[in-house]
């Protein structure tokens, strides 16, 4: 088995695989909301145990998902303005 190949010897490489990063940060932003609403019902017995914090840690969850999903469709715009003026 050999570790290096010259440049000659390489393939190609691949295509970068297209992904909707969108779906993925809606996801992780919906379960942050599940968590914001949890920690918010149960708050004096998170208090209670010392877990108080939780509801702020959801919070800021879902904050930096809402932004993740500005940020992944300016992005995607961008992106897609690229392609239009490339043809």
């Amino acid at each position: 088995m050999r570790f290096w190949l010259s440049e000659q010897e390489r393939r190609p490489d691949p295509a970068p695989a297209r992904a909707d990063a969108r779906k993925a940060v809606a996801v992780g932003t919906a379960a942050w909301l599940v968590a914001l609403v949890a920690s918010l019902l149960f708050q004096s017995q998170l208090e209670a145990a010392g877990y108080g914090w939780f509801a702020i840690a959801a919070a800021v969850g879902v904050g930096l998902g809402l932004v993740g999903l500005l940020v992944v469709q300016v992005i995607r715009r961008r992106a897609r303005q690229a392609e239009g003026s490339s043809d």
